[in-house]
């Protein structure tokens, strides 16, 4: 099977300290200079909040509690690439934030929510849109 006609499940979680958030600016080709939460890929037989904590610890190893469903979407900007993207918000637990996968991500900081680092990778920007407005669903993102 070609692997561009494979649809991927993306997982991300906004982490929530203060009124703040934490965002990374990525360095890898897909969404390469825009800001964006630790997240990934779901793995096979993984829940979702077992990967959500696992890309946490696996980017910037922090802690998280209260993991929250905030949306899902249906993302088909990055055509040939396809991907459902569920993304969740979360309390920082403990830990300060490193940079653990530097081929991937630059730096991470916490951000105030109305005064938001740009430019936001799109995934970054539905959640944190969805998050404000209760909305949980976008369907054919392009």
């Amino acid at each position: 099977m070609d692997e561009e006609k494979i649809t991927k499940v993306g997982v991300g979680v906004m982490i929530l300290k203060d009124g703040k958030v934490l965002l990374g600016k990525r360095k890898s080709l897909h969404g390469e200079g825009q800001y964006s939460p630790p997240g990934g890929h779901l793995e096979h037989l993984e829940g979702f909040e077992d990967a959500v904590r696992r890309e946490v610890m696996e980017e910037c190893g922090v802690k998280i509690k209260n993991i929250k469903f905030v949306h899902v979407a249906n993302i088909m900007h990055y055509a040939p690439k396809h991907y459902m993207n569920i993304f969740f918000s979360a309390d920082w637990d403990s830990g300060e934030p490193e940079v653990l996968e530097p081929k991937k991500c630059e730096s991470w900081d916490w951000y105030d929510l109305d005064n938001l680092p740009e430019p936001l990778f799109l995934q970054t920007k539905l959640g944190i849109e969805n998050y404000k407005s209760g909305n949980h669903y976008n369907d054919k993102v392009g």
